[in-house]
């Protein structure tokens, strides 16, 4: 397993990192606690998880991850040999705290339930969910300004984490859903305020959106803010499951009607041309999918998902897959041709 520093915090993640949003909703605690004895036993270190977990977000379920992630770092013998991750939400959801606001009040809050529950007395990774302020993000593209927007100050909100870094509850910060202006602003703030610097940017990317690379890659590279890719398989759509409107059984989409970011018309003509590339040079698709975003030079770490362990093992696989040139050079004609369908 390839591992890759985490920004400037000289804190080293495996390539793959372990996502657990299906962890009390699909999986069971059991099964969680599976996955992670296997990918651990894997080679990888890293985990991540946020206090809404899992999804869909549910009054009932809220939390739930967290617990099942923190009854697993219970039983083991060595919590520093796992880097966890986690993140506060940002405005919207009113089952949690009656409203979260990424203010200092709430930031506190947060971290104090969200180490309960995972039974540690610290995090690795403390990282915003979305942004405070009205932006473009979660595939909305254009942004519209609002001149009346009351966002919480950025300001506040990393003044915030600081006094969290030196209570010793979290070790390195990070963003997630940003836009390249909310990274420059944050180590701006941080240079001149003196506040913790972002490490990382959990963002989505993977064949059908690729929109990260447009103003975020360079970002990313240049200012050592590694992207944590989320959706490297666009919810599964990738692997070609969902190809003819299939819809197999216990599959998220087939579950949840509500996730229809990965399925129009013109995402399923970019996936079945993904499909048949893999096929062709006799690859699994969903491991193709994943080896593409490993092979990414802005990558830190690409967080897999999988309900079942034989997603878990096809996932852990590309590991150790090197795409050819040719193979390389197909999805780029794909991508010229039907630019991120799903942004």
């Amino acid at each position: 397993m390839q591992t890759r520093p985490l920004g400037d915090t000289g804190i080293e993640v495996s390539r793959l990192c372990l996502g657990t949003m299906t962890f009390g909703e699909q999986n069971s605690e059991a099964e969680a606690h599976e996955q992670l004895d296997r990918a651990v036993a894997f080679g990888i270190n890293f985990i991540d998880a946020a206090e809404m977990y899992p999804v869909p977000p549910r009054a009932e379920t809220q939390g739930r991850t967290e617990a099942y992630i923190g009854s697993w770092l219970r039983r083991r013998e060595s919590r520093d040999d796992v880097i966890v991750a986690t993140k506060v939400t940002g405005p919207g959801l009113e089952h949690i705290r009656g409203g979260p606001r990424l203010s200092r009040a709430h930031i506190h809050q947060a971290i104090d339930a969200s180490l309960a529950r995972l039974q540690t007395d610290y995090v690795d990774l403390y990282q915003l969910h979305w942004p405070e302020r009205s932006t473009n993000y979660f595939g909305r593209l254009g942004y519209e300004h609002d001149e009346e927007d009351e966002a919480i100050p950025l300001e506040e909100t990393l003044a915030a984490l600081k006094e969290l870094v030196e209570a010793g509850k979290v070790r390195a910060i990070g963003l997630s859903n940003e836009t390249p202006w909310g990274v420059m602003k944050s180590l701006q703030l941080a240079e001149r305020l003196d506040l913790p610097r972002v490490a990382s940017i959990q963002n989505p990317y993977n064949l059908l959106n690729r929109t990260f690379e447009i103003g975020l890659a360079e970002v990313a590279q240049r200012e050592n803010v590694g992207l944590l890719a989320y959706s490297p398989l666009g919810f599964g759509v990738l692997s070609g499951k969902y190809l003819d409107g299939a819809r197999p059984e216990n599959a998220r989409l087939t579950l949840f009607e509500r996730f229809k970011r990965y399925t129009s018309p013109l995402a399923e003509q970019a996936t079945r041309a993904y499909v048949d590339i893999a096929r062709e040079n006799d690859l699994d698709p969903a491991q193709m999918a994943l080896a593409f975003v490993n092979s990414r030079s802005f990558l830190t770490s690409n967080i897999i998902g999988a309900t079942t362990m034989e997603q878990l093992e096809s996932n852990l696989a590309s590991e150790s897959l090197k795409l050819d040139q040719s193979v390389l050079d197909a999805i780029e004609e794909v991508h010229q041709r039907i630019p991120n369908p799903c942004p």
